[in-house]
């Protein structure tokens, strides 16, 4: 089969074409003829040698794939009746940058109604990352600023900051951004969110503490970390809950303890590509029940920024890393 591998860890054009024999799926798992593999950041961090994939997981990049169900075993956990020639949206620990791909049954998910396949490919890992941390760990809607909280999003036009931005104002709760440009700011508004703030110009802590009447915000989605940590818990209402999911600002932060005793603070975080299939499985279900019909009925949307051949992975890679997209980077693979 086609595929994308990393031979060897460096810039983006590393990543090169090359034949590759086809997985084979293991017990629970199923095949999947791939029509469109969704960009993460997490590729890039492979691809310079800083994410290993799990063991037992492919080499080869990718976290997220749409296309059709080919003949495997169903005989595995199945809650949403998939079978052969069913056009599915899944979720990877690795082997996503390839022309077909294995993947956990419980971790499929069928396409939502009205949505391509190169569009469902844009979905897997954003929805299964800001589901987690956001409404599962973070509790937004569950915690002391009662079922209608705050949300402060770093990075609102990343594709997890795009897809957290919808879905909390999907719930009906108030959305803040940061961006690092007008353009970009303008762009969180029109997803839902009340204020963006531009982090090159603007003291978030400051706009947002203005923005709330000096009470601050109820749940922080954070992929900085860095000296990001203690402001953001200067940001935070009481009983605030900041969760950290990756760390481009540095892993080290002082915090200080007093503050996260005093107004009751919680800092936690996660990572989601090393969890049990178990744990994904149970996520799946909760976003079909939660959110697929949101998307059925037009309520949110995939934000694709491009879709390029499979053949140019290693330019989605630098559009990437140029963080000048909006939204989502899709691979299309075509017959």
């Amino acid at each position: 089969m086609h595929a994308i591998e990393i031979v060897r860890y460096g810039a983006p054009e590393v990543l090169q074409p090359a034949q590759r024999p086809m997985p084979k799926p293991g017990p629970g798992e199923v095949l999947i003829k791939v029509a469109a593999s969704g960009v993460n950041r997490p590729d890039v961090l492979q691809r310079q040698g800083h994410y290993a994939p799990p063991p037992g997981a492919s080499e080869l990049p990718g976290l997220e794939v749409a296309g059709v169900l080919l003949e495997s075993d169903f005989r595995g956990d199945n809650p949403f009746g998939l079978k052969p020639g069913d056009t599915v949206c899944a979720l990877l620990a690795g082997g996503g940058y390839a022309a077909y791909a294995a993947a956990p049954l419980a971790q499929c998910l069928p396409v939502p109604a009205g949505l391509s396949l190169v569009e469902a490919a844009a979905l897997p890992e954003n929805f299964f990352t800001v589901w987690s941390n956001v409404f599962v760990r973070g509790a937004l809607g569950r915690g002391e600023g009662g079922p209608h909280e705050s949300l402060l999003v770093q990075g609102g036009t990343s594709g997890i900051g795009v897809t957290a931005i919808q879905l909390a104002r999907a719930f009906g709760h108030r959305v803040f951004a940061t961006a690092g440009s007008a353009e970009k700011c303008a762009a969180c508004e029109r997803l839902g969110a009340e204020k963006a703030i531009n982090y090159r110009t603007q003291d978030f802590v400051a706009e947002t503490k203005q923005a709330t009447g000096g009470r601050g915000v109820d749940v922080i989605l954070d992929h900085v970390a860095g000296d990001y940590v203690p402001r953001e818990l200067e940001a935070l209402a009481e009983g605030g809950r900041l969760v950290v999911i990756a760390t481009m600002g540095g892993r080290e932060a002082r915090i200080d303890a007093g503050l996260l005793m005093r107004r009751r603070l919680t800092l936690t975080g996660s990572t989601l590509r090393n969890r049990p299939v178990a744990f994904k499985g149970e996520l799946a279900r909760e976003l079909h029940r939660e959110v697929w019909p949101l998307l059925e009925a037009g309520k949110l949307r995939p934000v694709i920024h491009a879709v390029l051949p499979a053949r140019d992975a290693a330019r989605a890679h630098a559009l990437m890393e140029a963080s000048a997209h909006i939204g989502k980077l899709v691979l299309r693979w075509d017959d």
